[in-house]
């Protein structure tokens, strides 16, 4: 089945997910299952405040629009969301949406866990921890390549500083 249902949205406003996973429900009369995963900014220290994002508009929705094409075709997918926020987000923050949809719950799964490892490790966004104590930018990691080649997908830690 073709991919019925793409949406990618790189944006510094908030996202809901309840609207976001009906779009997905509504794409056809073929969707089996919906699965979203939701990431938040975290505190990864003491005097964490704020996870900066900076990106290239326009290359990287058409950067993250190729990653959820392949993984559709390799995963039967009806339909497939992206939200990615960029700016200033403090600590509790909602960052990044990925949900998917598809005609049974396995193949809605492993499509909406392989989008979230290579946009982890591909999309072209460039993250800055802001502490209490300044700024650092942050650089890519090496557990996070093995997820995604875990999917047989090599990583280019296209993610980090530089």
């Amino acid at each position: 089945m073709a991919l019925l249902h793409r949406h990618v949205a790189v944006q510094t406003a908030d996202f809901d997910l309840s609207h976001e996973a009906g779009l997905l429900a509504q794409a056809c009369d073929q969707v089996g299952a919906v699965v979203s995963f939701t990431g938040h900014v975290r505190a990864w220290g003491e005097g964490s405040v704020a996870l900066e994002l900076e990106h290239y508009p326009g290359m990287t929705e058409r950067s993250i629009g190729a990653m959820m094409d392949a993984v559709a075709e390799r995963f039967g997918l009806i339909g497939v969301r992206v939200v990615h926020r960029v700016g200033l987000l403090p600590v509790g923050q909602q960052i990044v949406l990925v949900a998917v949809a598809a005609r049974h719950r396995h193949a809605a799964f492993q499509g909406c866990e392989c989008l979230m490892d290579w946009l982890k490790t591909q999309a072209p966004f460039w993250k800055k921890e802001v502490t209490t104590q300044g700024g650092q930018w942050v650089d890519a990691r090496v557990q996070d390549d093995d997820a995604l080649a875990r999917w047989g997908v090599a990583g280019v830690q296209a993610n980090s500083a530089g």
